[in-house]
């Protein structure tokens, strides 16, 4: 018996293969993209998952702007944040943060970031997300294949 068939292959920096996708976000529901997009990022889809380290792939949302969200979500559910001051805390609904500047790239930013570990690798792998509102991107020189992310689970 070949025992060394048992033996488990744990990634590291140097061996991992990462690569780019691009991930369409035209009527996607927004909790469900950005679950899938943060099993991309970690790279839990692969068979040579590692937890603590960086084998995810680099993932690119285009046409952010078009995603959805069901029933008054939009100006019911509030996103809570601390500056630090007695009396600080604001509140922010994803319309009033997606009416601003880059509001699509922070509101799936801030979606997605909810869904990674807390931690320096959490950090890390949100570097490797790149949102746009549009259906352009420069990303063409990393020549990233389009996937469709209903097929994931």
């Amino acid at each position: 018996m070949d025992t060394l068939s048992y033996k488990t292959i744990s990634a590291n920096k140097a061996t991992v293969t990462k690569e780019w996708v691009i991930v369409d976000a035209t009527d996607q529901t927004l909790g469900r993209l950005g679950a899938k997009v943060a099993k991309l990022l970690r790279g839990k889809y692969k068979p040579n998952f590692t937890p603590h380290v960086d084998c995810g792939d680099n993932v690119i949302i285009i046409n952010a702007d078009k995603v959805k969200l069901s029933g008054n979500k939009w100006n019911d559910r509030v996103y809570l944040s601390y500056t630090g001051y007695p009396g600080g805390q604001r509140e922010m609904t994803p319309a009033r943060l997606i009416a601003k500047p880059n509001g699509e790239e922070r509101l799936l930013k801030k979606v997605v970031k909810g869904m990674l570990p807390k931690n320096i690798l959490g950090a890390k792998l949100l570097g490797n997300l790149y949102v746009y509102a549009g259906s352009e991107h420069k990303h063409d020189a990393q020549n990233p294949k389009m996937i469709d992310i209903n097929s994931y689970k």
